[in-house]
């Protein structure tokens, strides 16, 4: 019978650990090969962890908003039949984490201690609630008389220890120093996992209101605006840009594109190549600052603020964005979009982003003033694309035209760019925009 232990796969080279945000299977469940166990998020993207083997799952490490390190395991699978029994599995997997390193403890001190016999109860315990009693001296009359907040009623490890908390003094029944050890020990296991008190939820004054919490991803997209606003010195340039050319050449190329590729093209693989090959022209502008030190990166990899159905925003990145040409560009956009839409990013889809570009344009704004994304120095905005009235200047004279416009917004961090950098570079952008080829082969 032999047991496989899961652990936290590998998910890209700069994570290092992760956050258990769901259970997919519980303690007894059957698992395939390849089907998730369970769901976890870094600090920008959710996942699942799929199980490499199939069998039963039979114990669960770690509990929901826990902490995980690339590496640990988190759970164990019975991969030749027989399955723990179901109820007290299922119980421990509920109330503890850590349980192996528990449960070990006490079974070390079982020998020395003269505990309480539970047997005769008509209630059901787990077997974590059990030596819990067992080592803080609580009788069987005291346990049947805590009330459980568990299902049917049962006795939890926050209802246990919620009560050793009011009990006023904790009996022990261990004298020896050797399993007084053992007791500190196995307190530290499982109060270490109680969950802190929360504070209420602000309830609406006229009844009316509606207040709902800030999701996950919500509050870290909350903290890390914050936290960049208050680093970074922010500063912006902006600048008006015709692209009548591009929209031209667009509608002309994208028909035979798609039927060609199999991928739509849009606007965002356009100006993800312009802005690549701006950066290469002002290497000054990918960068990243570390306390006192400037870094120079060695390879342009371009953000693409995406939003999400759920009006969260992240960031994919495009690895190595200049070495990609339109139709590789275009791929490289389209899936990370698609996969973003779905939640199929993968962590490191969003690490090593060295200038970002998010399209305020989608929304119909005109222009807007991004907040950086940390730790890099610069961010381009791209306003919606409109018909405008333009004076349009010909050797025969000026006259005024129908000409398609938009504006780029360029934040950057004016601790270490410049106005004279900054303003360069965004208009260097907007002049590889204007010369678009009209003619170009793609």
């Amino acid at each position: 019978m032999a047991k496989f232990e899961l652990k936290l796969p590998k998910m890209g080279e700069s994570v290092a650990e992760a956050t258990v945000t769901n259970w997919l299977k519980k303690v007894g469940d059957k698992i395939e090969q390849d089907e998730a166990v369970l769901e976890i998020a870094t600090d920008k993207v959710d996942s699942e962890v799929p199980s490499e083997v199939s069998g039963t799952l039979v114990e669960i490490l770690f509990n929901v908003d826990d902490v995980v390190q690339v590496g640990q395991t988190i759970a164990i699978i019975e991969t030749e039949g027989g399955a723990l029994a179901a109820a007290p599995v299922a119980e421990v997997k509920t109330e503890a984490t850590p349980v192996a390193e528990v449960t070990k403890a006490v079974e070390a001190a079982k020998e020395t201690v003269a505990a309480p016999d539970f047997s005769n109860s008509d209630k059901f315990y787990s077997p974590l609630v059990k030596n819990i009693a067992k080592e803080e001296g609580i009788s069987i009359a005291e346990l049947d008389g805590i009330n459980g907040t568990g299902k049917d009623g049962r006795v939890t490890k926050e209802d246990i220890l919620g009560y050793i908390k009011t009990r006023g003094s904790q009996t022990s029944v261990q004298s020896q120093s050797s399993v007084a050890s053992t007791q500190s020990v196995v307190e530290t296991k499982t109060t270490s996992n109680v969950k802190p008190e929360t504070t209420s939820v602000p309830t609406s004054v006229n009844g009316e209101d509606e207040i709902v919490e800030m999701d996950r991803m919500r509050k870290l997209i909350s903290k890390y605006m914050v936290e960049s606003k208050q680093t970074s010195a922010h500063v912006q340039s902006f600048i008006e840009v015709d692209v009548t050319n591009i929209v031209k050449w667009r509608d002309k190329v994208k028909n035979a594109f798609e039927k060609r590729e199999g991928e739509k093209l849009t606007f965002t693989p356009i100006f993800m190549e312009v802005v690549a090959k701006a950066l290469k022209d002002f290497p000054g502008m990918n960068i990243q600052v570390d306390g006192e030190y400037i870094i120079k990166k060695k390879n342009i990899n371009l953000g693409m603020a995406a939003a999400l159905p759920n009006g969260n925003l992240i960031v994919p990145v495009i690895k190595n964005a200049d070495q990609l040409n339109l139709v590789g560009m275009a791929k490289q956009v389209n899936d990370l979009a698609n996969r973003a839409r779905t939640g199929k990013l993968k962590p490191d889809d969003t690490q090593g982003g060295t200038y970002t570009v998010t399209n305020v344009g989608t929304f119909g704004s005109v222009f807007g003033t991004p907040i950086i994304n940390q730790p890099q120095v610069g961010i381009l905005a791209l306003g919606a694309i409109r018909k405008v009235p333009a004076v349009i200047e010909t050797p025969e004279g000026d006259f005024i035209g129908i000409r398609q416009k938009m504006f780029l917004s360029h934040s950057y961090d004016h601790r270490v760019v410049d106005g004279a950098l900054g303003g360069s570079f965004v208009k260097r952008v907007a002049d590889y925009l204007e010369a678009w080829d009209i003619n170009r082969e793609v």
